[in-house]
């Protein structure tokens, strides 16, 4: 995780209070790399650790969800494969999905984590009670955020900032207890 001991701390702090984790999906859970079959259809990688740490999230009663500026059929599949609760996608404003998304929930910002990578996020990264980037975020993603995951868009950054979220809520070890 980037940011000092302090910053890492009270990050920690507001890990405690969240119900919900939104993700960005290109360059967050994705390297942000789109490639065209050629068909004109786009294909996108996911991490398969972003996808598990999302189930053990929701068996600790953490909802998900994505919110995303682009359209796509492959995140719509990949959601649908992991029981994602809530999906946006076409959200050029993505504070108009943040809105839906509380409503509809019945949730307070502070009990939400954005994580995000471009400037796109900002406003989100900024209004959530927990804003993150990923680690190849842009520099003014990075630098507003409350935490910087040490992976990549695209190379585990979801399964990190789940753990650190889990973690911080004294859930992690009962999550994993049927693995080890």
């Amino acid at each position: 995780m980037g940011k000092d001991k302090g910053s890492l701390e009270k990050a920690g702090e507001k890990a405690r209070n969240i119900r919900l984790i939104a993700f960005d999906v290109d360059g967050v859970l994705t390297d942000g790399k789109v490639i065209y079959s050629s068909s004109g259809e786009g294909i996108k990688s996911f991490d398969i650790k972003d996808g598990h740490a999302m189930k053990l999230a929701k068996r600790a009663g953490i909802s998900i969800a994505f919110i995303t500026g682009r359209t796509s059929g492959v995140v719509q599949q990949r959601a649908d494969e992991l029981g994602v609760d809530h999906v946006y996608q076409g959200a050029v404003e993505k504070t108009e999905a943040l809105d839906s998304l509380l409503s509809e929930t019945g949730l307070t910002a502070k009990e939400v984590a954005f994580i995000g990578d471009d400037l796109i996020d900002i406003p989100v990264i900024q209004r959530v009670g927990l804003g993150c980037s990923v680690s190849d975020g842009v520099e003014e993603v990075r630098t507003r955020a409350d935490l910087v995951t040490s992976a990549p868009g695209g190379g585990g950054a979801g399964r990190e900032l789940i753990e650190f979220i889990l973690k911080a809520q004294g859930l992690w070890d009962d999550v994993i207890s049927k693995y080890v």
